[in-house]
């Protein structure tokens, strides 16, 4: 998914053209010196934390204070359920997460030190998904920063993604500066936190230099910050900064321009820009946007671009962006260490390195994690098919997916797969990351059927083996034993027990990732949706045990038709119904969850004869069961090897991969005999 400013997001809205800057609280009135004047000036910083520790929140704040924006203006663009600013995809606002990389840059003014004068300098900020499912987000766009901000909850400390951003941050040898955020919730533990976080950087073998963090606490939703470590302690439960009512981002400004060091890229070197991320504009065509990490770039220069494959490719800029704010701005040159879009280039991906054409050398490109998951994308063969959906032919599938794989850099596809080429294997780094594409592929009209999804397998020296992934369960006292027992079930490992606070207990596990395919759900339900639960990648270990399945069977509709109020009232003992009663299905269609481990096929049309003896209104008190409406989330954790999700931009269904009754059964003999026959 590319990353892009939310200028691009909202192509309606007018561009903004503020450029005030904030000025110190003094009364000095020299004016600031520029920050074109070299890199010296200049600093690019990636946000990383968690999910939900704050990150998007901090941005919107410190863009709020920055002084580039008129009174009203940011609140305008703000929205979803946090009313954030940079967090503005449809999809992330409904779903309250961040899923694509955005950049945007500040100007911060100050005071320069033991002088009168004015200093000005430009911030590149890079604000990042916590998701542990887009990580492939965060490793790409890493490569443009020269430090970073890691926030850490003040209550919830050192997280599943935390430890995975933070090792990527120092394996690109970034300067992390910590930040303390939401120390006004009442439950904080600073100091803790602070602990856990040097603990991690010993454990991922940082060095003194990164070992040396500057701390700095805050509360992203009150907007404010500090360097004292007593008055944010002071601040639990409170929304202001206790002695300083006033108090704002000032710190995380001036902690960014102290401690995050400027490009030391060289201007005067052959010309090398690396390409790491993508956006698209319907006049201009593809947008590149990536750092210049050697040398100058200027409009309408002629350029070499060089391919993964290491083919050359000659081209000119036809504009050249910088970022202000949440746009972007013409420019006729940008120098080494800035960030800058590129426009009017005829072919260009993620990981090009653009060139001076006189001496084109490649710089080492954009590298990610291997996806975990996989799942069969396929045509739509139902009897449904066709009337929901615009985009239904695997050609259109296929198109759809090349274009995704031009920036979506974690996701890989295996073209042609099973009969006739008409089946896709769709591989990346989790559920929802597949998830995020399929309910985006829905929403642009495209209709298709996926199956299971299938952990990744991968050989070493020999010997089967799978991912496994690092559990983190924060519940209530009371539903501790309920989670113990379906993590274990599904061969997960504890490895830490402590409490948090006096009503939760915070839980560690090492699980299959297999394991985690339709556990969120269950733990929810046992802890009556109070669990907070998070993942992320540890380690590939050897294949153990035996494949994990569903428990139950499930009801599948005998007739295609119109789900009736009787048939309903009929069913309620059997189990839990998908369906309520008007809801057209088709035969072989899922409409229910079966109360034995066995699958049974109904007749979810039933109409109930009417004769003279029955009173019209006989039914009119009987009240159905609460029936379990599947997401399309839900549906994919809930599927076994023979059945398929279809996606179409109006419904979600569970059916079985082979509709006709008979044919499954003798589908199933087969399968048995062949079992047999190996045994």
């Amino acid at each position: 998914m590319p990353v892009t400013d939310s200028r691009a997001m909202h192509p309606v809205q007018p561009a903004m053209t503020t450029t005030a800057t904030p000025i110190p609280e003094t009364g000095s009135t020299a004016a600031p010196t520029s920050a074109d004047g070299g890199a010296s000036h200049l600093r690019n910083v990636a946000i990383i934390a968690h999910v939900d520790h704050g990150k998007t929140t901090l941005v919107d704040h410190l863009l709020m204070q920055s002084g580039m924006f008129r009174k009203g203006e940011l609140e305008k663009l703000a929205g979803g359920q946090h009313d954030l600013i940079m967090d503005s995809n449809p999809l992330e606002r409904e779903r309250g997460i961040t899923i694509l990389s955005k950049n945007c840059a500040v100007t911060y003014v100050r005071r320069q030190e033991g002088a009168e004068q004015l200093e000005q300098f430009n911030i590149n900020i890079i604000d990042t998904p916590g998701h542990a499912d887009f990580g492939g987000e965060v490793e790409r766009v890493l490569r443009m920063a020269d430090g970073c901000l890691l926030l850490v909850d003040s209550s919830e400390g050192a997280m599943p993604q935390t430890r995975f951003v933070l090792s990527k941050a120092i394996e690109a040898r970034l300067k992390p500066i910590v930040v303390v955020n939401k120390c006004d919730r009442p439950d904080a533990r600073i100091q803790e936190v602070i602990n856990e976080v040097f603990d991690l950087l010993v454990e991922l073998g940082a060095d003194d230099h990164a070992l040396d963090f500057p701390i700095i606490y805050a509360s992203g939703r009150n907007g404010w910050a500090t360097l004292d470590q007593k008055a944010a302690i002071e601040a639990s439960g409170k929304d202001h900064l206790p002695g300083n009512p006033d108090a704002d981002m000032r710190p995380i400004f001036d902690m960014i321009v102290r401690h995050i060091p400027a490009p030391e890229d060289d201007v005067n070197a052959p010309l090398q820009m690396l390409i790491t991320t993508l956006d698209y504009n319907d006049y201009v065509g593809r947008i590149g946007i990536g750092r210049v990490f050697n040398g100058r770039i200027n409009s309408g220069q002629q350029v070499a671009v060089i391919k993964a494959d290491g083919t050359i490719k000659s081209s000119k800029v036809g504009k050249l962006m910088k970022f202000s704010g949440l746009g972007r701005v013409e420019t006729d040159s940008v120098q080494a260490g800035d960030i800058c879009a590129l426009i009017g280039l005829e072919s260009v991906d993620i990981g090009d390195t653009i060139a001076d054409p006189n001496s084109p050398a490649a710089l080492p490109p954009v590298t990610v994690d291997e996806p975990t998951l996989s799942m069969t994308f396929r045509v739509n063969d139902s009897p449904f098919a066709g009337q929901d959906g615009d985009y239904v032919t695997s050609r259109q599938i296929r198109d759809r997916l090349e274009k995704e794989l031009q920036h979506n850099v974690a996701l890989k596809v295996n073209f042609g797969v099973g009969q006739g080429g008409e089946e896709f294997g769709v591989s990346g780094r989790g559920l929802l990351h597949l998830g995020i594409l399929l309910e985006t592929m829905r929403r642009e009209g495209f209709e298709l059927a996926v199956g299971k999804p299938q952990v990744i397998i991968k050989v070493i020296d020999g010997v089967e083996h799978e991912p496994i992934e690092w559990l983190v369960v924060d519940c209530p006292n009371t539903a501790v034993g309920s989670v113990m027992e379906l993590v274990g079930s599904r061969r997960g490992e504890i490895k830490t027990m402590e409490p948090r606070g006096d009503a939760s207990t915070h839980l560690e596990f090492e699980i299959p990732a297999r394991g985690l395919i339709g556990l969120r759900s269950r733990v929810l339900t046992a802890t009556q949706g109070e669990a907070i639960m998070h993942h992320t990648f540890e380690r590939f270990a050897p294949v153990s045990g035996a494949p994990m399945g569903r428990n139950q069977g499930v009801l599948i509709s005998l007739e295609s038709g119109a789900v009736t109020h009787h048939a309903c009232e009929l069913l309620s003992d059997r189990g839990v119904l998908f369906v309520v009663p008007g809801d057209k299905v088709y035969a072989g269609q899922i409409v229910g969850e079966h109360t034995r481990d066995n699958d049974l096929v109904v007749n979810i049309t039933r109409l109930k004869q009417l004769t003279n003896m029955r009173a019209a209104s006989k039914e009119a008190t009987v009240v159905l069961k609460q029936p379990r409406l599947m997401s399309l989330e839900a549906s994919l954790e809930y599927i076994e090897d023979d059945e398929l999700v279809e996606i179409t931009p109006k419904s979600v269904r569970t059916r079985k991969r082979i509709l006709e009754e008979s044919m499954r059964k003798r589908a199933e003999r087969s399968a048995r005999d062949k079992d047999e026959a190996k045994a």
